[in-house]
């Protein structure tokens, strides 16, 4: 059986989350903390690619799995868009080295141990990645090289070993900066002298800011905690990642961990955004799933050989956020040949406008306006000078931006969306949404056809006309559609999708720009005091398995909670969270009281678990907890939701990575009218 990264040491790094990006907030002394010299052993000129077994398997790594695995690089075109490396993650080898104190491959895994899975490896044209620890023993508990990195080293160079991923559990730290350095550097000095070059790649989990000192000792270092397959843990560590960028460059790379893309956990929309992002931030490209059982869908995102080119881009210049404010986020990174590339990056639950110009990203003033690639469109349009889109939520709109533009050539770039789409929605109401589309370029589009529709059983009507002749550049075509709910529709989140048509001046440029739009479905809380529990929530995010409904979180599948326990006091009703976490409901304006008992459940007594509660009601902390740890107990919160709209229950990790952050909002229960 996999060991469950919960036990793994590896995700107590310190997970920094702010309920929101807040990157502008930060970006200032973090990202321009200088790095040291770099490491001038030749390797990782561009951040490595290929393929890491942990995230999928775990524990579950054998020799057949390797090979396969370097087998289909080959076969589906993986190895030819650049990916190079197959790394073994933990649990390769025995619990005990051999009489002359080297490690051994497990021999039912490996039966040709490492140095025939490596021959096997590179007789593909790949190359083979191992793992260690700075520690006496591994996250999973075999072996360390903490005082063997020599022999470990050799062992690693004779076996033809390419990569090391060396983590940092089990350590005997005395907790300082110079030790991790030593311990670090040791490996370093080790692997150098083998004379065989080997990717050196530090996984101390971003606990004594390595990007300050690790580009001196190794090619990639371990910004944050270990990556979920979830959203919220991307989330989390794309804001911790992203005020990084003065410290990467050719040779020596912030690593923000594994690639998720495909194991599930998230949607494709999302997984989109994992992959532009971590492209964007010259993070390594390690895919983390079952390639044998991959998806098209899957493979889509991991061979887009536009969005890789970001990555792989020779300058080296990892991007840095231009502009974020209330979730939506314009990111931007320079390209070698002069492009810039630019992320427009919405983290937040609803579809959200983003904007900049061609003057802002850093591109001088073009009389033939900008060429505009839509990097997971493949197409290229022209643009005045801005770029916009509205873009769904979890989703990230990726441009490569170049001058001058070619306006007779390609289609102009028009912005589309749904404006009117936050307002909550009762079961048998109707209301009205108003979709646009925006010329962005200085051609007009032509024979512009606006299509809008919601969900199966649902009306959509529009108000006006849905189609032009011609849109000039510069100008804007609304259309107003009447949306009725019919009774009885369950409360949650439902999209609007439709497509804005138009044509470009020359034949068989025919453009379909995609609509992006939601509804929710909400019905308010009756009046008098009721048990949060008992009330449907809009939308619920959290750091390891489900919200729990009366029970604690028990990081896995719904119902693996036990009762709330806080302080020896068992509360019958209640949520059951793990940092971080973020559970929305919709109050109407009718509700003017949130009460709750908060803190750590008492079964993660005597372990790391730290977290702070706050509530926010419309966009507006009323409440917060201030951090609590298991030693402090719990903690009554009362928070004014007078008049609130909207109201977000949220706990983050306390600022020292969610290791055991079980969190409770013991009895909570809310007034309404």
């Amino acid at each position: 059986m996999p060991i469950p990264r919960r036990l793994l040491a590896c995700v107590t790094a310190g997970t920094l989350w702010t309920g929101g990006l807040g990157l502008a907030a930060f970006t200032a002394g973090v990202a321009t903390a200088p790095s040291a010299a770099a490491l001038d052993n030749g390797l990782a000129i561009t951040p490595p690619m290929g393929f890491n077994d942990w995230n999928s398997f775990g524990c579950d790594v054998n020799e057949q799995l390797i090979e396969d695995t370097a087998d289909y690089f080959v076969s589906s075109g993986l190895k030819a868009a650049g990916y190079t490396y197959v790394n073994i993650d933990d649990c390769w080898l025995t619990h005990s080295r051999d009489a002359d104190g080297r490690l051994v491959p497990d021999p039912v895994k490996f039966p040709d141990g490492i140095k025939g899975t490596a021959d096997y490896v590179h007789s593909k044209g790949l190359k083979l990645g191992i793992y260690e620890d700075a520690g006496t023993a591994t996250c999973a508990g075999y072996p360390g090289s903490l005082g063997h990195e020599t022999t470990d080293a050799q062992s690693f160079a004779d076996w033809g070993v390419d990569y090391l991923k060396y983590d940092n559990c089990n350590n005997k730290s005395d907790g300082t900066r110079a030790d991790f350095v030593n311990r670090y550097t040791a490996m370093g000095d080790a692997l150098k002298a083998t004379g065989r070059p080997i990717v050196y790649s530090l996984c101390e989990w971003g606990q004594q800011q390595p990007w300050e000192w690790a580009a001196a000792v190794g090619n990639l270092w371990r910004t944050t905690g270990d990556i979920s397959d979830n959203w919220a843990s991307l989330k989390s560590i794309t804001a911790q990642n992203l005020p990084l960028a003065a410290a990467a460059g050719p040779g020596h790379w912030n690593d923000p961990d594994m690639l998720e893309v495909g194991n599930g956990g998230m949607t494709d929309t999302e997984y989109r955004t994992h992959f532009s992002l971590w492209s964007m931030m010259d993070a390594p490209l390690l895919i983390g799933t079952d390639l044998r059982k991959a998806t098209p869908a899957t493979m889509d995102i991991l061979l887009n050989k536009e969005v890789i080119a970001l990555d792989q881009d020779p300058l080296g210049k990892q991007a840095a956020v231009l502009s974020s404010a209330g979730g939506a986020s314009v990111v931007v990174k320079q390209l070698a040949n002069g492009d810039r590339a630019v992320a427009l990056y919405n983290e937040s639950d609803q579809p959200q406008h983003l904007s900049t110009t061609a003057a802002a990203i850093g591109l001088s003033r073009s009389a033939l306006g900008y060429q505009v690639r839509d990097l997971w469109e493949h197409r290229s349009y022209q643009s005045a000078g801005t770029l916009a889109a509205t873009v769904p939520a979890h989703g990230t709109t990726l441009l490569r931006v170049s001058r001058p533009g070619r306006p007779l050539q390609d289609a102009p770039l028009v912005d589309s969306g749904v404006d009117g789409t936050t307002v909550h929605l009762q079961p048998g109401q109707g209301a009205d949404v108003t979709t646009y589309a925006t010329d962005l370029g200085t051609a007009p589009a032509l024979d512009v056809k606006v299509k809008l529709t919601a969900p199966e059983g649902w009306t959509i009507r529009p108000q006006g006309r849905t189609s032009t002749v011609a849109l000039p550049g510069g100008r804007t075509f609304a259309t107003t559609w009447h949306i009725d709910v019919p009774a009885g529709t369950t409360t949650g989140t439902y999209a609007l999708s439709g497509t804005v048509g138009y044509s470009g001046l020359l034949p068989h440029s025919a453009v379909s720009r995609p609509l992006n739009g939601q509804v929710s479905v909400a019905v308010p809380p009756p009046a008098g005091t009721s048990y949060l529990s008992d009330l449907p929530w809009e939308s619920a995010a959290n750091g390891y398995g489900p919200v729990e409904l009366d029970t604690s979180n028990g990081e896995s599948q719904a119902g693996d909670g036990h009762p709330i326990t806080l302080q020896g006091t068992v509360y019958a009703k209640g949520l059951g969270v793990h940092a971080p976490s973020d559970v929305a409901y919709y109050t109407a304006g009718k509700c003017t009281t949130l009460t709750a008992t908060v803190g750590v459940d008492d079964e993660k007594k005597n372990s790391k678990g730290s977290v702070e509660f706050q509530v926010v009601a419309d966009g507006k902390q009323v409440a917060d907890s201030g951090v609590l740890t298991n030693a402090d107990g719990s903690r009554p919160l009362t928070a004014d939701v007078t008049g609130a709209q909207e109201v977000h229950l949220l706990v983050t990790d306390g600022g020292d990575g969610n290791d055991s952050d079980h969190a409770d909002w013991a009895g909570a229960a809310i007034t309404c009218s």
